[in-house]
């Protein structure tokens, strides 16, 4: 893992390219999802009081902190020393937001930070910072994962590792698979991971 960690396959063009692609993609799917987008939020406000986005800090490229959005899912707005990670039947998850979570389409904000230069479509998942701040000190080279912009999905995520985390084993090998992303980025692997991610990720039984 030493070596992985210490080389990073994108560099120089490959942070334009990347930049470019992500922009230029968040850019139109917004553009095509904005009326779901809509509809989404309509049914967000219409099942329970609060706002419709959720916004929590979560640590961007080379540890800088950014405000991650999503659509809100629970009846609750955790962002502080202490964020508790969802778990099956979790009370404080609404209905509408059930349907979101395990379809993932709670994301979909994202595509925000994408345009913002924020994040990128493929990319270390971000984590509360609260949770970074746990795992940093419990599992090797955690850190290091900060090395390129987070995403709204991963090879981790299309290997399986998704949902929550509360065994520790099972982030260390998410983290295994952002390092390895990490030394062999190339712009098809990046391809790769979008195209998996609707078999892999969209109703997976581990998102709730």
């Amino acid at each position: 893992v030493l070596s992985l960690v210490h080389h990073r396959a994108i560099r120089d063009w490959g942070y334009i390219t990347k930049a470019v692609f992500d922009r230029s993609l968040a850019a139109l799917v917004l553009f095509m999802l904005s009326p779901l987008m809509f509809a989404i939020a309509a049914a967000i406000k219409f099942e329970s009081d609060g706002p419709v986005i959720f916004r929590q800090r979560r640590h961007g490229i080379n540890g800088k902190a950014i405000t991650v959005w999503k659509f809100r899912s629970m009846h609750v707005m955790d962002d502080g020393a202490k964020v508790v990670q969802a778990t099956a039947q979790d009370s404080r998850v609404t209905r509408v937001g059930r349907i979101l979570r395990r379809s993932s389409l709670d994301e979909l904000p994202q595509l925000y930070n994408i345009l913002k230069g924020e994040m990128s479509f493929v990319g270390p998942r971000p984590h509360a910072i609260a949770h970074d701040e746990l795992y940093e000190q419990i599992i090797d080279f955690y850190t290091c994962r900060s090395q390129v912009k987070p995403g709204l999905t991963g090879w981790a995520q299309v290997n399986g590792f998704r949902g929550e985390t509360s065994d520790p084993a099972l982030m260390d090998a998410r983290v295994r698979c952002d390092h390895w992303y990490i030394a062999n980025w190339s712009c098809w692997l990046d391809l790769k991971i979008l195209f998996m991610t609707p078999v892999h990720c969209i109703f997976n039984k581990n998102a709730y």
